[in-house]
């Protein structure tokens, strides 16, 4: 059972949200020094804007383009590449991958050591000795959070598994969220961070780390993003529900980084390690069957507490005032289907691969926090159905 009246809560020293604040960064950046690592993905449409800015402020820069998620071996090769590179702070700009790239990037370049040292479940999950290097994270996409979180997530290619390194000392210096950056994202894009983001309000709310502090944040993110997603989805301009999206991004962030997570997470990376598929695709297609599961084993434990959020949730998302939990896991699939979010058969995973996924999702860190236990057999039938 959760106890929502102990915790704590962490969050970047600072925290820039609005249209346009990406004209602030030769301001942000100014304390930190001249020399700057820019971590970014090609994608970025207004990246030529950013560079000249720095620029024009006089900071020398080394960029650096991530293609994909942060691989071990990647990330080995851009530590040699900046090895002999004076740098006084990072810049991320990008989607979760690049941010991570340049939060796992930011710690290393100050504790040394190898990063296998700080790997949880495949690693030593050993701590960090110092404080990361400064870093400021402009999310690109409104999905992931990461701009606010304490975790990195790198993909161990010799075991084909995803895993997190993670420490409070590695939570960037500064977040700053330009929502006009995720104008120019394809509807694909839009569909699978936003499903991200949505989930990552609605986990932390139903999760063992549930909070007081968490709770404001879901209470608000859940029914902003079921009204938001699929405008944004259908009118990639509109400025409102762009704006909105980020924000909810930006509350997920800050909620599963002070809560937990739960299943849908528990199994997305695992799979996200196995298979060559996007992390939001991922969850959104887990999500029904997750939300069924858990509900179905909250009702046979008489969790009262915990049902009554998984009500709030089927009241928040069917805008239904008295939706009950198959409500809600209609209202999930029907948003799946609009957004062209296929079937895990469809991505290619099959039953063959269900005992593997199992395993790996058992020992994953976001397991932990889901609300209730679930046996590999509810895990199978989750993968089944979805």
């Amino acid at each position: 059972m959760m106890d929502s009246g102990h915790f704590s809560f962490t969050a970047p020293s600072r925290i820039i949200f609005g249209w346009g604040a990406r004209d602030q960064l030769p301001e942000v950046l100014e304390p930190f020094g001249k020399n700057l690592l820019l971590i970014c993905s090609k994608s970025v449409a207004q990246i030529w804007d950013i560079e000249n800015q720095l620029a024009q402020a006089s900071f020398s820069v080394q960029k650096i383009t991530v293609c994909g998620e942060p691989t071990d071996i990647r990330l080995q090769e851009i530590l040699q590449e900046i090895q002999h590179t004076p740098i006084d702070a990072i810049l991320g700009v990008g989607g979760g991958s690049v941010l991570d790239t340049g939060k796992a990037i930011s710690a290393l370049i100050t504790n040394g050591g190898c990063l296998n040292d700080y790997l949880e479940v495949v690693g030593r999950g050993q701590a960090l000795q110092k404080t990361a290097c400064p870093y400021v994270a402009v999310p690109s996409t409104a999905g992931t959070g990461t701009e606010v979180t304490k975790n990195a997530v790198i993909k161990v290619l010799s075991q084909n598994v995803k895993v997190s390194m993670r420490d409070i000392l590695m939570i960037p210096r500064i977040a700053l969220i330009d929502p006009e950056l995720t104008v120019s994202l394809p509807s694909s894009v839009t569909a699978a961070t936003g499903m991200d983001a949505l989930i990552q309000v609605l986990e932390p709310y139903c999760s063992q780390g549930a909070n007081k502090m968490v709770d404001l944040f879901c209470r608000e993110g859940i029914p902003l993003a079921a009204r938001n997603l699929p405008i944004v989805f259908h009118d990639p301009r509109n400025r409102d529900a762009r704006e909105a999206m980020a924000w909810v991004s930006l509350l997920g962030g800050l909620s599963l980084a002070n809560a937990k997570l739960g299943a849908v997470h528990g199994f997305a990376g695992p799979i996200g390690g196995m298979f060559d598929v996007a992390h939001g695709t991922i969850c959104a297609c887990l999500l029904p069957q997750v939300f069924r599961m858990n509900a179905k084993k909250v009702q046979e434990m008489n969790d009262q507490e915990m049902h009554r959020r998984f009500l709030d949730i089927a009241r928040w998302v069917t805008g239904m005032e008295e939706a009950r939990i198959e409500n809600a896991v209609g209202w999930f699939i029907g948003l799946n289907e609009m957004l062209a979010i296929p079937r895990l058969k469809d991505l290619g995973i099959l039953a063959k691969d269900f005992p593997a996924i199992i395993e790996k999702s058992l020992n994953s860190s976001s397991m932990k926090g889901n609300p209730v236990r679930l046996e590999p057999d509810d895990l199978k039938i989750i993968l089944e159905n979805s």
